[in-house]
């Protein structure tokens, strides 16, 4: 199912693996994409697992939207990607995209088998300093090289045809779309709204990670959340790819 038409937009997704039950991933703001997981936790994950990854709307393969950046719409787009999954499933997000599970959750807890967390921000207003280069002037690309993690600098230092890509998706986000904005009017998350999610939840944060207080704080306010430090930063998923994809498979055994 490479794509899926939702409201007239397409979505690209992929998945690995054909028996288990569901796992459905989903990645960060600005420069994430499906290959995020594809890449890194997703094959782990395979082996035992049914895993979909899907693009975020306006990243990577999907179609461009220019609105819709707030969690409540893109947890409404993850409702959409698997709405053909009868049976509950298990979720697993970065950054941003463990906002996005959180808020799925709580919108649909019946559908939540399990949770993994890794990096969400909190407030999350704070995605906009883990990502300060997303800001609207001329100095874009080398910002964005900049604090790109040294597996993926080299690649786009190197002007590559996915390197140009992935500026041009990042100027896009930056100076055609409600993104800034949708992320600066996102609410915080209360502590009762956490204390309601009752799917058994993995934290993952890095040791280096300005979000380390995130974790820190959703494990308290969480019943069924257990949180794990990684060595790495906020792309935790690069900085710790093994360690943490037997985290979570650990966590979904």
């Amino acid at each position: 199912m490479p794509v899926v038409a939702i409201a007239g937009r397409d979505v690209h997704v992929q998945e690995l693996g054909r028996t288990g039950g569901a796992v459905v991933m989903v990645h960060g703001l600005v420069i994430g994409s499906l290959a995020s997981w594809y890449f890194t936790a997703a094959p782990r994950l395979a082996r035992t697992h049914r895993v979909r990854m899907y693009d975020l709307r306006g990243h990577g393969k999907s179609a461009a939207a220019a609105t819709g950046y707030d969690t409540a719409t893109l947890a409404a787009d993850l409702a959409a990607v698997t709405a053909d999954l009868a049976e509950p499933f298990d979720v697993v997000g970065h950054s941003w995209g463990g906002l996005v599970a959180l808020a799925f959750a709580r919108a649909h807890p019946a559908r939540v088998r399990r949770l993994a967390v890794v990096e969400a921000p909190l407030p999350p207003s704070r995605a906009l300093e883990l990502a300060s280069f997303v800001t609207a002037d001329d100095a874009l690309p080398q910002r964005l090289l900049d604090a790109l993690p040294a597996s993926l600098r080299e690649a786009v230092a190197g002007g590559s045809r996915q390197a140009q890509r992935l500026l041009a998706a990042v100027d896009a986000l930056v100076h055609r779309s409600s993104l800034l904005a949708d992320v600066r009017a996102e609410p915080d998350v209360s502590a009762e709204a956490l204390a309601a999610i009752h799917a058994p939840t993995l934290l993952a944060y890095g040791t280096t990670s300005a979000c380390a207080p995130a974790g820190a704080r959703l494990a308290a306010a969480m019943p069924a959340a257990r949180l794990v430090t990684l060595p790495g930063g906020h792309y935790l998923h690069l900085d710790a790819k093994d360690a943490l994809a037997e985290a979570i498979a650990e966590h979904f055994a």
